[in-house]
């Protein structure tokens, strides 16, 4: 494998045996196993817009793994001066073996990608693709349920803005999910990607009525209102805050019913959820290491033990 811009690089056994590979290096996330698998190998993290789970789960990884980070930030950087995304990483390509790129321009992951030699990986492209968090997302909804065939998964909150969605819909698809997406009005799922998942044969279903949707529930995926995606404030105002889950909204929920959100939350998980077995979203953030940690070996050619030790 090469780039990754969206989860359309990779066919469902690549995403198995990225999922396989992630789950023999959680020791090694951990830190309960030492395995240099990527020593003298260099991960440059270019994140052209605020980040901390995606940004510190890569370093992470390619630390744990032996490798070194080269952290990028606009500020401070020659890109404050009008250095062109594509100077840029033409200057990253001759310092380092792998670039991960965020941007809030949707396109941007694709266009590095086009212009360097090193591979590119996507951590969010603006409203576009996130396709290293479906990864860990995959990943944690496996290890919740043993499988990612056949399970009702319900995405809730912003579905217009959501990249992380945009790229998770696509995927569950491919492994036979029912989704129900909800959301109000303003922020459905856009028509093209609902349109795109029904071609290929998804059952999906859209409502406004979260309340309705948790006692069938396998997964539910909660999101963030995102402020900074709205062109308007009066129009986050009306919609923010729209959707909140707490403790005493799980009574009639499934006992396996696994709850996630991609972080930071604001207001749509209450902390009562925290201390109740269907939390997963701090686990989900972990998993960002195994996850990528498994991505940078794949994409840097280099093989996982099949037992680690």
């Amino acid at each position: 494998m090469g780039d990754l811009i969206t989860m359309d690089d990779l066919s469902n056994k690549e995403i198995n045996n990225l999922l396989d590979n992630a789950e023999r290096l959680l020791p090694v996330a951990k830190g309960d196993v030492h395995l240099p698998l990527l020593e003298g190998k260099v991960l440059a993290n270019m994140f052209f817009e605020n980040s901390t789970r995606t940004r510190m789960s890569f370093e992470t990884a390619m630390k744990r793994l032996g490798g070194s980070v080269l952290n990028f930030s606009t500020t401070g950087s020659s890109v404050a001066k009008g250095e062109t995304l594509y100077d840029t990483m033409q200057m990253i390509d001759g310092y380092a073996d792998v670039a991960v790129i965020r941007h809030p321009r949707q396109g941007a992951a694709q266009y590095s990608a086009d212009a360097i030699e090193i591979p590119v990986l996507n951590a969010g492209d603006g409203a576009g693709n996130h396709p290293t968090q479906t990864l860990l997302d995959l990943f944690t909804i496996r290890e919740a349920h043993g499988t990612l065939e056949g399970l009702n998964v319900v995405l809730v909150g912003d579905l217009r803005y959501g990249r992380t969605v945009h790229s998770l819909s696509h995927a569950l698809v491919r492994f036979g999910a029912t989704l129900t997406l909800v959301s109000p009005e303003s922020l459905m799922m856009p028509r093209e990607i609902v349109s795109d998942l029904k071609s290929h044969g998804a059952e999906v279903t859209e409502s406004s009525d979260f309340s309705a949707t948790i006692g069938d529930a396998d997964v539910i995926y909660m999101t963030r209102i995102q402020k900074e995606r709205f062109p308007d404030e009066d129009e986050y105002a009306k919609v923010a805050g729209i959707y909140m889950l707490s403790a005493g909204d799980l009574g009639g929920a499934k006992k396996e019913m696994i709850i996630m959100h991609p972080l930071p939350r604001v207001e749509e998980i209450h902390p009562s959820v925290d201390s109740t077995h269907h939390a997963r979203y701090f686990r989900q953030a972990f998993n960002g290491v195994v996850a990528r940690m498994a991505l940078l070996c794949d994409c840097l050619g280099v093989k996982v033990p099949k037992k680690v030790k």
